[in-house]
């Protein structure tokens, strides 16, 4: 029930790297970035971009 009080941008934020819209490129089957997240080796590393393109949500 809390689940369903929860502002809709929360309720609707990817868990998975497959919900991720709008990023295909960068989070593509094989690419660096996915293999380094699947892998557990992903370290520091700098995201840049736009407000509410999912950087805070990629890195959690």
């Amino acid at each position: 029930m809390l689940h369903e009080q929860a502002p809709l941008a929360t309720r609707l934020r990817p868990t998975k790297l497959g919900e991720f819209v709008g990023q295909e490129r960068l989070l593509a089957s094989g690419s660096t970035l996915r293999r380094a997240i699947e892998e557990g080796r992903a370290h520091s590393m700098i995201l840049h971009g736009p407000p509410g393109s999912g950087k805070t949500t990629l890195a959690r």
